[in-house]
């Protein structure tokens, strides 16, 4: 394998949440990985939450605070013992601060497969547009 190939097959750890505050609740708290992206009518956010399933998910908006947290449920049974263990559960943890920009009204959020996708439409005042020019 090459340089390149190597790089593309190594999978980033899960990170922990530094957190600026002490916990009240046990367990280990992860900073999901995000993408963002925008176009001229919104901002896309893709936000990794692998085992999270939507009834552990809340996605919440206060003070133009956007706070996305999720719990991954253990996926032993009652009767089942752990032999290895690779795959750490805990909860998640990320906030992002929204701008003006924003329609925090029309805000949008869906899960499928361990992915969360917010769709955060900006305000018509802030989607780029062309003015037509008349003659007069």
């Amino acid at each position: 394998m090459t340089d390149t190939a190597q790089k593309e097959l190594k999978v980033k750890e899960k990170q922990e949440v530094a957190a600026p505050a002490e916990q009240t609740r046990p367990g280990i708290v992860f900073s999901p990985n995000v993408d963002i992206y925008e176009t001229e009518q919104k901002l896309m956010l893709l936000a990794d939450l692998p085992g999270v399933r939507p009834e552990d998910l809340t996605v919440d908006l206060r003070d133009d605070v956007l706070t996305i947290s999720g719990e991954v449920q253990p996926f032993e049974g009652p009767n089942e013992k752990d032999i290895l263990i690779e795959y750490e559960i805990g909860k998640y943890y990320r906030q992002f601060t929204l701008s003006e920009v924003i329609d925090q009204g029309r805000i949008d959020a869906q899960l499928k497969d361990g992915v969360l996708q917010l769709t955060l439409p900006k305000v018509e005042k802030a989607a780029p547009r062309t003015i037509k020019v008349t003659a007069g």
